[in-house]
């Protein structure tokens, strides 16, 4: 997720070149426990060229910021986004803590990656390179508070946005308004989940006696209408399709992706982390479609995975799905 992928508007850039212009003095620990997942295959895939112009459209922890500024000079141009300002001061912690000895221009921007061709327009960028979209889930976002973790008793939000306002789509809107048939399209549309059916009609049994305010109530109800199989959560389908829902993930991911593929160069590559099944088919259809067009050659006709030794080391990469694609 590092969807990254909200609601919010905002494309205001938070820091740019020179990057040793900032000067906050950023705190260590915030990196502690994050490993980019697959750092090692989307930097050899991506080939990255010192003076390349490289976005990286979903900053998440900075991981893999860090090291794509590292292959860049002074003749490069780096662009971050992510809709999460925290994914930003993480991300300006990263390259502070580790400069290069010569820094690129660097650019920061808190906005969705749909709105991309908006981000780069003002900063004079009409052509770029090399593009990572990491859609993984991140372990920041279970830690925000807004009701991402089916273990945790928090108000039912699932949204990316920093600011909710009164037209902010959230799971608790959700939960509580939309038809049982519908709900039980999403749940099984984006979550896989089989017993969808039968969670949505318990959802619409449990808000008829009272409003489903929290995570851990819907938790709840999930777990009393789906078997445990495993160490898998019975809520986790679940969860995962009502944050695709409230955040309009694939239609964002599509946008930005469509958006990214106009702006590459010829020779120029995409890459994409995916998480879960689901949202790896999106991505291999854009990606064929482009390639069906004669516009691309894909590098990844089957998708790169984690070693063994990274699942040991990184035990959240074992669903990782890397795809990479070039213009021809």
């Amino acid at each position: 997720m590092r969807t990254r992928r909200s609601a919010s508007s905002s494309s205001n850039s938070v820091s740019s070149s020179p990057l040793l212009k900032v000067t906050t003095n950023p705190s260590s620990a915030t990196l502690v426990g994050h490993k980019p997942v697959l750092l090692h295959e989307v930097l050899q895939t991506l080939a990255i060229q010192t003076s390349d112009i490289v976005v990286d459209a979903t900053l998440g922890g900075g991981g893999h910021a860090r090291e794509i500024v590292k292959a860049l000079d002074s003749s490069g141009t780096f662009v971050g986004l992510d809709a999460d300002s925290a994914a930003l001061e993480r991300t300006r912690t990263a390259l502070y803590a580790a400069p290069s000895a010569a820094m690129p221009k660097v650019h920061l921007v808190q906005s969705n990656f749909r709105k991309l061709e908006d981000v780069l327009q003002p900063l004079g960028i009409a052509r770029i390179d090399k593009s990572l979209f990491d859609l993984g889930w991140s372990g920041f976002q279970l830690a925000a508070g807004r009701g991402f973790s089916f273990l945790a008793d928090e108000p039912l939000l699932m949204t990316y946005a920093d600011v909710i306002t009164p037209t902010t789509l959230t799971a608790e809107i959700v939960v509580n308004t939309w038809a049982e048939s519908s709900l039980a399209d999403v749940i099984y549309g984006w979550g896989e989940e089989r017993n969808a059916k039968r969670v949505a009609k318990a959802i619409v049994e449990a808000r008829e006696q009272a409003p489903i305010k929290t995570s851990k109530q819907l938790a709840d109800i999930v777990e009393g209408v789906v078997r445990r199989i495993g160490k898998t959560h019975p809520a986790t389908r679940t969860f995962q399709a009502l944050r695709i829902a409230v955040n309009d993930e694939f239609g964002a991911m599509k946008q930005g992706l469509n958006a990214a593929w106009r702006m590459t160069a010829k020779g120029g590559r995409i890459a994409v982390i995916t998480l879960h099944s689901t949202e790896d088919r999106e991505v291999k259809q854009v990606m064929k479609a482009w390639e069906k067009a004669g516009e691309a050659r894909r590098l990844t006709k089957s998708p790169v995975v984690p070693t063994r030794d990274e699942i040991r080391e990184n035990p959240r990469a074992r669903s990782a799905k890397l795809r990479v694609v070039e213009r021809i």
